[in-house]
């Protein structure tokens, strides 16, 4: 009888469980701390940032920026703007070397080390230092694809050599006004021909390449056409600009070999904004993103030139260019003034930014996805 009672009991208690709702254990939410710590990480990697020293003190700002603000990318200077003194962070090669290997020590061998090395006149690690001599792209080029594939080799091989893993070149304007002052009239431009422009820079590329540099086209949507300089104000185009400055960038992004876009500060109108092409959603978003078809990462030139400073506050420059779509912000610290706190001046302002609802944590996000992916090619 008491075997039998129990089981009797056994089975309706049986029953009467499966007749119950029983709902899964809930999951716990994602906590805001770590959404924050995701976010503070993602504003990191948007930022280039600029710094002074050809060696690492131990109380140099962008040991903190690295390691505290998570910054991902430094882009490195010969000159020093604000006091018109040489020797920012080149010296010798031997120095740049040991300056790179620190700086990759800090950031856990995941930094993007950026300088302008086109060569000629746009030179950072100069023969006077001690760095091989180059040409200038219209020089070279003159001396047919040789001569360009030769330029381009002994560039890449000393930023291999020296740890530098992004060089903002080729420049890929079209030399529509050899007088510009910023391209034409410094020989920047191979040519006044989109063709041998598009082959000079499928060239560098690939020397670049070799050498496990990435490179980055320049300066979109077209500045060969410029009557004026960017670094010290608003600079329209829009009179002098011409369709065929597209042609370098829509084949080379075809090819799929592109992995780094500079937007200049340029304003076009003809191409439906007011808006320089770095503040512009419908240049980099629809333009270049869409119409183009450009999936990898877009870097503002340097937000501390004249066309920016002299037009747009900080915090609008900022929002602007993240509203528009670039992934990396340049923040150079090298034109009119220098700011040891720039970085935290910049990731309080976003962080900001996402929380007033101006600007979207998903963009930011996905803007650091895609740095994040480039610097995996480099490993």
């Amino acid at each position: 009888m008491k075997r039998s009672f129990l089981i009797l009991m056994l089975t309706a208690l049986a029953f009467t469980a499966c007749g119950q709702n029983i709902q899964p254990a809930p999951q716990p939410a994602v906590q805001p701390v770590k959404q924050e710590e995701q976010l503070l990480q993602d504003i990191g990697e948007m930022l280039l940032v600029g710094f002074r020293g050809t060696t690492l003190k131990a109380d140099n700002h962008i040991i903190r920026d690295i390691q505290q603000y998570h910054v991902g990318s430094v882009i490195l200077f010969e000159y020093d703007a604000p006091t018109g003194t040489r020797h920012r962070n080149v010296l010798s090669p031997s120095q740049l070397k040991a300056l790179c290997s620190d700086l990759q020590k800090y950031a856990d061998g995941n930094l993007l080390i950026g300088i302008d090395q086109e060569g000629g006149n746009v030179t950072r690690m100069r023969a006077r230092d001690g760095f091989p001599a180059t040409m200038t792209a219209q020089a070279s080029a003159k001396g047919g694809d040789d001569s360009v594939a030769r330029n381009a080799a002994i560039i890449a091989q000393e930023l291999s050599e020296a740890g530098v893993n992004l060089d903002f070149a080729p420049c890929v304007d079209v030399n529509i006004n050899p007088a510009c002052p910023v391209i034409g009239k410094l020989g920047r431009s191979f040519s006044s021909n989109p063709a041998t422009v598009t082959r000079c820079a499928t060239i560098w590329l690939d020397e670049l390449n070799k050498k496990q540099v990435i490179g980055c086209l320049k300066h979109f949507p077209g500045h060969g056409s410029a009557t004026g300089d960017t670094h010290a104000g608003l600079v329209d185009v829009s009179d002098t600009w011409k369709e065929t400055e597209l042609e370098p960038y829509r084949t080379l992004i075809d090819k799929g070999i592109v992995d780094m876009v500079m937007v200049a500060h340029v304003i076009n109108r003809n191409l439906g904004d007011v808006l320089p092409a770095s503040l512009s959603p419908v240049i980099v978003k629809e333009l270049l993103r869409n119409q183009l078809g450009f999936n990898g990462v877009v870097v503002t030139d340097d937000l501390a030139m004249g066309a920016i400073t002299s037009h747009y506050g900080f915090e609008e420059a900022l929002r602007l260019a993240i509203v528009a779509g670039c992934d990396l912000l340049c923040l150079s610290n090298n034109g009119g003034g220098y700011d040891a706190n720039v970085v935290p001046r910049a990731v309080d302002t976003i962080l900001q930014l996402v929380k007033s609802g101006q600007v979207s944590a998903d963009d930011i996000h996905a803007a650091a996805e895609r740095v994040r992916a480039l610097k995996k090619k480099l490993k």
